[in-house]
């Protein structure tokens, strides 16, 4: 008889059935779903960096290491495992694409996980093992010839394997460019033997050593590593952490800003669910006591009515835990496929989804609480004897507030004063009404207004700041200052060089620009286009944070491979895509600085073939990378705009439902004396409306917080400055407006269907 029951109650109570478990599916989807991003990618990431055996450290010289310089390195107490390692753009042959042509001694540190081919040899003298990804873009097959160019050296052979590799896990050519372009852009692994076979003699003995980096495996800290290393190569050289590289940081910036997104929207859905679902089971108790008096005077046990009621909140528990558990994987896959927007960023072999362990404890406990939410609200109706319980669900009598004997409160009318009685009366449902609009409100500014920000970021960076059409990447390293000059000058262009240069501890760029074409501008933190001085240096909004420093203070850097240490006042603070220290020519000159041209930025048609010329790198080619970041974020926000409708239209309807059941017996007294269904539709409609209109003023500042809050903690460092645009405002407001007219006219239609007679009739 119970479970007869049971279902006739669940289709009795639909509306709020139904709406009570997409709230829970959606508040456990969205917590699963983040949750499973975030640790899916961590461990995904991990499994190609312990099979590629990722280095801990990287050390770094111009001058290059010799097997003597690495032997020292091993030496030092605490590391494992080391080797000399080279990494160098070089330009693919008949194309314009670039490769990072990659040589590891030893592969056992920074090394390659074959997925196709042969396994990897060191003494192989013409294979080439190439990224996987680069190959299906660009349509190259094992077995196919490769050529590549470099400077007057041309290595060339076929393609024996694809690979990937912890060290290209996000291949980017530059800090300028966001998401990786395999048409353009990948890298390639040979072995030692196939560079010793490829560099003439003659070039070795001119630029001695052709390893300019050692990447070590050790578990010393950074402080302690460094010291070591220090003393035993004998002089002090740039050491960047595994932390410092972009393949490393940028994977595990991933996984931090889904953990702080798993610690936010979850928390906004799950809040509204468990909330909606108290008001919810309250109201269900008190319209069912009628029939719970009648179990009782029928001689059921309170254990069995208790146990029968609490299976609504229980099913409701677990229908919505596996649709959530549903929605959270389809959220996963979503990001996490690998067509999907994480794939595109980060170059893994495989996209498994895995939850973490206490997500299941979570979902366990949301289950469990919501089942006793329904406990406590039957219990509470069970109370007294079966007489008691046999009596209707009366509201609290409310007693006249002061405010309603102000001669402005008896100037209103009917329907006003109807209503604020009934939000007084009625305070948890009108705030859960107001929280749900909040929530909605917040997902559309955040969502939205996301996009704001990123479209000002990029018409600052990249379409103000970029002023060139190609940017020209020079072999520093075998030419003269016044050859990269004099190459600058031929292609009407401006020029740059760059030096790591060392802060505290830690390693930054410094950059050195003459400026005369205005092809290359700036943004100060206020994100508007300003000249560079000839009177100090300019550092980085993080540099600026990170050391407490502003326009007027001093500042200390040493080069590395030099001795050198230079005091300069700080002319002011940039919002830059790169983490470091900016300066004129002329300024570097007046310290005595030295450095060599690294970079031309022209707008040359045409860029001669030269020796000193190592790749070229287009503004639309940075374009276009942007182009799929900004696809990938639109399908983002379109996200937040879909969870925030739904949203909205969930907590409304039910909350809506609720109350027309509470105000039956108030709207047919109204048709009884008379009130048309067009009037009263009005009075429930206006209801929301005022809720909706203070859920928003509250909304926008709630939004603006949030959005502020995931700007500093998930964008850092791309220096994002927060905008808002007109059209964000008129949107947010109008869509909350829009789903709340809607709800509204959907209950209010409901009050046709009122039977007078029956629901006058029953007993107060």
């Amino acid at each position: 008889m119970l479970l007869r029951k049971l279902f006739r109650t669940l289709w009795k109570y639909k509306a709020q059935f139904i709406s009570m478990v997409i709230m829970v599916a959606l508040g456990i989807g969205v917590f699963l779903g983040f949750n499973v991003e975030w640790y899916s990618l961590e461990i995904n990431t991990k499994e190609v960096y312990d099979a590629t055996g990722f280095a801990d450290y990287r050390i770094y010289s111009d001058k290059g290491f010799s097997p003597e310089d690495l032997d020292a390195v091993k030496g030092i107490a605490g590391v494992e495992d080391a080797t000399r390692f080279l990494s160098l753009d070089v330009s693919v042959k008949d194309s314009s694409d670039t490769l990072a042509l990659t040589v590891s001694e030893n592969m056992a540190v920074s090394g390659v996980l074959v997925t196709a081919g042969e396994p990897y040899s060191a003494e192989d003298p013409d294979g080439f093992w190439l990224s996987d990804s680069y190959a299906k873009a660009n349509g190259i097959s094992l077995g196919d010839p490769l050529t590549l160019s470099y400077q007057a050296i041309t290595v060339s052979g076929t393609v024996k394997g694809l690979v990937k590799s912890g060290e290209y896990l996000i291949c980017l050519p530059d800090t300028n460019q966001m998401m990786p372009d395999y048409d353009t852009y990948g890298f390639v692994y040979i072995s030692p033997a196939m560079l010793d076979r490829s560099v003439p003699a003659l070039y070795k003995m001119m630029v001695g050593s052709l390893y300019h980096q050692i990447n070590v495996k050790s578990s010393l800290d950074k402080p302690a590593f460094v010291a070591a290393a220090d003393k035993a190569l004998g002089s002090t050289r740039l050491v960047l952490s595994k932390g410092e590289t972009v393949s490393w940081a940028e994977a595990q910036g991933e996984v931090n800003e889904g953990k702080t997104m798993a610690s936010i929207l979850p928390v906004l859905f799950l809040a509204i669910a468990i909330l909606t679902m108290v008001t919810t089971m309250h109201r269900i108790c008190a319209s069912e006591k009628t029939q719970i008096g009648t179990f009782k005077a029928l001689g059921f046990k309170d254990r069995r009515i208790l146990v029968h009621y609490s299976a609504y909140a229980l099913i409701i528990g677990l229908l919505g835990a596996l649709l959530g558990i549903a929605v959270g994987y389809g959220l996963g896959w979503f990001i996490m496929n690998p067509d999907g927007a994480m794939a595109t960023y980060i170059d893994v072999p495989s996209w498994k989804l895995y939850a973490p362990a206490f997500t299941w404890v979570v979902i366990a406990g949301i289950i469990a609480f919501l089942t006793l939410i329904g406990f406590l609200s039957v219990r509470k109706m069970l109370q007294g004897t079966a007489a008691d319980a046999l009596r209707p669900y009366s509201p609290k009598r409310m007693k006249h507030l002061r405010f309603e004997e102000t001669k402005r409160f008896k100037r209103l009318g009917f329907g006003t004063k109807w209503n604020l009685r009934d939000c007084v009366r009625h305070k948890s449902r009108s705030l859960m009404t107001l929280f749900g609009i909040i929530g909605c409100m917040v997902l559309l500014v955040g969502g939205i207004g996301m996009k704001d920000t990123m479209d000002a970021f990029l018409d600052v960076f990249f379409e103000k700041a970029i002023n060139y059409a190609t940017r020209v990447n020079l072999d520093e390293k075998n030419m003269t200052l016044e050859e990269g000059k004099a190459l600058a000058s031929s292609l009407d262009g401006d020029w740059a060089a760059s030096r790591a240069v060392q802060i505290g501890d830690k390693g930054y760029t410094l950059e050195i620009y003459a400026i005369t074409h205005d092809k290359v501008r700036f943004a100060d933190t206020e994100m508007k286009i300003i000249p560079l001085s000839d009177e100090g240096a300019y550092i980085c909004s993080r540099i600026a944070r990170d050391f407490r420093l502003k326009a007027g203070d001093e500042l200390s850097f040493t080069p590395y491979d030099g001795n050198e240490s230079y005091t300069v006042p700080v002319a002011g603070v940039l919002d830059s895509m790169t983490e470091g220290i900016f300066m004129t020519d002329a300024f570097a000159d007046r310290i005595g600085l030295t450095y060599k041209v690294s970079s031309v930025f022209t707008d040359a048609a045409e860029i001669p073939d030269d020796p000193h010329i190592l790749n070229r790198q287009s503004k639309q080619s940075i374009m276009d990378s942007f182009d799929i970041f900004m696809d990938l974020m639109n399908k983002m926000i379109w996200l937040l705009v879909i969870a925030a409708v739904i949203l909205g239209i969930v907590v409304l309807y039910n909350l809506g439902i609720m109350s027309y059941t509470e105000r039956y017996r108030e709207m047919a007294t109204l048709k009884v004396v008379g009130f048309r269904d067009s009037k009263i539709g009005r009075l429930l409609i206006s209801q929301n409306l005022w809720l909706t209109v203070l859920g928003i003023l509250i909304g926008i500042p709630a939004g603006v917080g949030i959005l502020r809050y995931l700007l500093d903690a998930l964008a850092s460092e791309y220096e994002l400055k927060l905008v808002l645009g007109l059209p964000t405002w008129l949107v947010s407001i109008l869509l909350t407006f829009g789903v709340s007219l809607l709800v509204g006219l959907m209950v209010a239609r409901k009050n046709r269907h009122i039977d007078m007679v029956a629901a006058l009739k029953t007993s107060e």
